[in-house]
């Protein structure tokens, strides 16, 4: 059944672009024609959601395949989640509007140790039950997790799954499919479907498996696999390339995945260690479907993705081919975190450009000795070079990552931070430069499954007193701005990521205190409050307690030994004790998952950590032995790269204007629920798609001459919009036209194009008055005679006061009648409840400020009725322009 939106999804919604699911490149799949029908249920915002690069290429993936549907679903703002708990609405997924519980299968990922609380908010506001013991009785979609958290350990969260996808899904998904299509034509019972699925490679389903009291899983049956295998899969470019919302989303660009995996060994890094074995995508794939897919999406920025970007060795050839291939149309690069040994010129002149972006590098630690222990395989020298070379090619800020709480780590290694940051800034100086900034994120070591710390564990009080002996060092350094992660939400991220299955509960109980991802940003307090109460409430306070303290720890004398070292050099050397074999063989509540590396590896390595024994990168090394590549994972494939094409310089904005095109234009159906900021990025990237020539503005920032006359407000519509172009080259108007309305979304009609003088003055300089038809209500029965009686009144006034209020607080009075030019009455339409009428005016509409609008009408209205009025409506007809 379709959920009726329009009445959910209006203006009083914030950022109600979240839910209408019209996005270009979407897919839009006939309902009854699909066997399978999947919901991709992101458990965040849609900003957040809509542009991760794994939902966008699952997505498109998914709805490639025949007979079969995706769908996509999100989870709301508290604003809507309050309307469709009020209305008793159910959530729903946003291309089909239908209920989520009319699908087939629910697929969530989960890529955060205290996300599965956003989950089992979605899975409420469905109506859909929160366990799989629940759902076992009913009619209910599967519903499945994935993600790095889920492919980590997934026992915390395995109450509220049928089953997990371990590890890459392009090839995954599509095999669960195969089995869910034959297993609803075969129509089997839900355990036995679940049954099937869990014979593939990479699905794992809990109900099969029971949790010994050591905490260790086994299964309760024989024909499931003892160990659950990781999936692994190559990057697929061309499935990047999709959904480009009409609304400003956190990664508002094309992004590109140019390697899977890393194989650097940081021993605190889990993605480092469950996404090996490192794979490149061929440069030509990359050139080619960036080119492809900015002309696709019409973005002015991309970004190439990888979890160490600078270990593509082909990125300087790339990155310089795609910026030679798109010199004229203003495109700027975008890189995450990157390896600071590796930044050099090459890398810097594919980043800069008109649109520098900003520059992330993460030392991890603040000493050779700690870099050495964490296998960060980076030498002082290497940070200076990295850094130098930024600021020499024109970064005055760069920010940078560190840890405090690592093995083996004494006070002097956390001075070492700000030591470290102290002597680059000394090295970074020179005449006529401003002093080098740095922004500094400091977290705290939160050990993690399948890494060779997994046994290790800090006590807050710990991590808190290493914040303050930093805080202090920084207080006397200019420049820098110092960012500390909240140790109780380290303390509850550890707790959680290395539980057992006795911590659903844990989730849920803090579920319906309100704990959710977004709380620890509003309101960190009230967050750990509710996880802390659900821990209590489950008898689970002892547990948790131990790791406040540091207790889930295999070097407890580590503190007392580290007592001794407090205020020795920074070069002094400290050897942590080593931990016993028997309690590196514990078992552990992920064991049963097989990520490739052996366990043994993991606890030799943690031997090497603490003797500051680096390990070289294999890609580019001898082989570490850790036991992932072979038949199951593959191998790691590095590919040299191709020569670097000239750098031919860097953008420069065509500001020659040969003619302007006026544009009159209209805003309907949904596109009325766009801002008008978000409708002045769809103009941009319109023209960037249709390949129209148009002129920039100079300066440092660059933009495209893209001029709308006047913002409409959110959520009104109209039929009477205005925009300039000024392009660099002629245009036949018709094909201007033409092209606009093949790239445009339907709800925004074209009316009209016409030439006009270069040195005319621009539409939103003329405009003199604008023509509105607008519904108003009032809660009581009213004539026609009525309504006719106060439209006289207001017409026969002279003077109409109320009173502004500025943004600064000041006060004036302004007289709307004067504003006011025409009004009349066009239809009413009356109850015993209400009464409603549609009025036609014709008001001031000026670039100075001048301006009647439609909420003005309402207190003009009152003031001559004194009753109270309520605007259900507002549809913009004209602008009328001066000569």
């Amino acid at each position: 059944m379709v959920v009726a939106v329009e009445k959910l999804i209006t203006a009083d919604i914030l950022k109600p672009a979240r839910y209408l699911g019209n996005e270009r490149l979407a897919v839009h799949k006939p309902w009854h024609k699909a066997t399978i029908r999947w919901a991709l249920t992101y458990p965040e915002v849609y900003e957040v959601g809509s542009s991760n690069l794994g939902h966008i290429i699952l997505y498109n993936i998914l709805n490639a395949q025949p007979q079969q549907l995706c769908d996509r679903s999100y989870l709301p703002g508290s604003d809507l989640a309050a309307k469709l708990r009020a209305t008793n609405t159910p959530l729903f997924a946003v291309e089909s509007k239908r209920r989520l519980e009319e699908f087939d299968i629910l697929g969530f990922s989960l890529s955060y140790e205290l996300g599965a609380t956003n989950i089992l908010e979605m899975l409420d506001l469905a109506g859909i039950p929160l366990t799989w013991q629940e759902r076992a009785e009913g009619n209910y979609p599967l519903i499945f997790a994935g993600g790095q958290t889920a492919t980590s350990n997934p026992e915390p969260y395995a109450d509220f799954f049928e089953f997990f996808a371990l590890g890459d899904g392009e090839e995954l998904l599509p095999e669960i499919g195969l089995v869910l299509a034959e297993g609803k034509q075969s129509k089997l019972s839900r355990e036995n479907l679940l049954l099937d699925l869990a014979q593939i490679p990479g699905v794992y389903v809990p109900q099969f498996y029971d949790m010994a009291t050591d905490g260790s899983v086994h299964p309760r049956r024989k024909d499931v696999p003892k160990r659950i295998i990781r999936r692994v899969a190559t990057p697929i470019p061309a499935y990047s390339i999709g959904l480009v919302p009409y609304m400003e989303t956190v990664h508002d660009r094309l992004t590109l995945e140019i390697r899977r995996g890393c194989t650097r060994g940081c021993r605190f890094c889990q993605p480092g260690m469950l996404t090996r074995p490192a794979r490149d995508v061929e440069p030509e794939q990359v050139v080619a479907t960036i080119e492809k897919g900015m002309r696709a999406t019409g973005y002015n920025e991309f970004s190439l993705l990888s979890l160490s970007c600078s270990d593509y060795l082909s990125l300087p050839a790339v990155g310089m081919e795609i910026k030679n291939r798109l010199k004229t149309e203003n495109i700027s690069l975008t890189l995450p975190s990157q390896r600071v040994d590796r930044f050099d010129e090459n890398i810097a002149k594919i980043l800069g450009g008109t649109r520098q972006g900003g520059l992330t590098f993460a030392p991890e630690a603040g000493t050779q000795r700690m870099r050495d222990i964490v296998n960060k395989g980076l030498t002082n020298e290497e940070l200076l070079r990295g850094v130098k070379t930024a600021w020499e090619q024109g970064w005055d800020k760069i920010k940078l990552y560190f840890m405090i709480g690592l093995p083996g780590e004494t006070d002097a290694d956390v001075v070492g931070i700000a030591e470290t940051v102290s002597w680059l800034q000394r090295e970074c100086r020179g005449r006529g430069r401003k002093p080098l900034n740095f922004n500094l994120t400091i977290s705290n070591f939160t050990p993690k499954p399948h890494t060779p710390f997994q046994w290790h564990s800090v006590s807050t009080t710990e991590f808190k007193r290493k914040q303050n002996l930093l805080r202090q060092e920084f207080r006397r350094i200019r420049g820098v701005k110092v960012n500390f992660t909240d140790v109780r939400i380290s303390a509850m991220e550890d707790f959680v990521g290395r539980g057992d299955r006795t911590l659903g509960k844990v989730v849920r109980r803090a579920w319906e205190l309100g704990a959710g991802m977004d709380s620890w940003y509003e309101n960190l307090d009230a967050a750990f409050g509710a996880w802390e109460t659900a821990i209590a409430e489950a008898g689970l306070d002892w547990k948790y307690r131990r790791v406040e303290k540091g207790e889930w720890n295999l070097f407890d004398s580590q503190e007392d030994k580290v007592e001794g070292t407090r205020g020795r050099g920074v070069n002094s050397a400290f050897t942590p004790p080593l931990p016993s074999p028997d309690s590196l063989n514990m078992p552990l509540p992920w064991d049963h998952i097989d990520t490739g590396i052996d366990k043994k590896w993991l606890q030799e390595d943690l031997k090497r950590a603490l003797a500051a024994a680096v390990v070289p990168d294999c890609s580019f090394a001898a082989c570490s032995h850790c036991g992932v590549c072979g038949t199951d994972f593959g191998h790691n494939i590095v590919i040299s790269p191709p020569p670097i094409p000239e750098f031919p310089g860097n953008f420069v904005p065509n500001t020659n204007k040969t003619q302007r095109l006026r544009v009159w234009f209209g805003k309907q159906g949904s596109m009325a629920l766009v801002s008008h900021l978000d409708l002045m990025r769809l103009f941009d990237r319109v023209i960037r798609r249709a390949g129209i020539p148009i002129a920039f503005t100079g300066g440092f920032h660059p933009s495209p001459r893209i001029a709308i006359a006047s913002a409409l407000a959110l959520g009104s519509t109209s039929s009477g919009e205005i925009v300039d172009f000024e392009l660099t080259q002629p245009v036949e108007v018709e094909n201007f036209r033409q092209q606009l309305v093949q790239e445009l979304p339907g709800d925004i009609p074209i009316y009209k194009v016409a030439s006009i003088d270069l040195k005319a003055t621009a539409a939103n300089q003329v405009m003199e008055a604008a023509a509105y038809v607008i519904k108003v209500a009032t809660s009581r029965s009213v004539t026609v005679t009525q309504w006719q009686e106060w439209i006289d009144a207001i017409k026969a006034k002279n003077e109409l006061w109320w009173e502004k209020t500025s943004k600064s607080g000041k006060k004036e009075l302004v007289n709307l009648r004067s504003r006011l030019f025409e009004l009349e009455l066009v239809e009413t339409e009356t109850s015993t409840a209400e009464s409603t009428a549609v009025l036609h005016y014709l008001g001031s509409c000026r670039h100075d400020g001048v301006v009647l609008r439609p909420e003005q009408i309402l207190s003009m209205l009152e003031i001559v009725s004194l009753e109270e009025f309520q605007l259900l409506h507002i549809h913009r007809n004209q602008l009328v322009l001066g000569v």
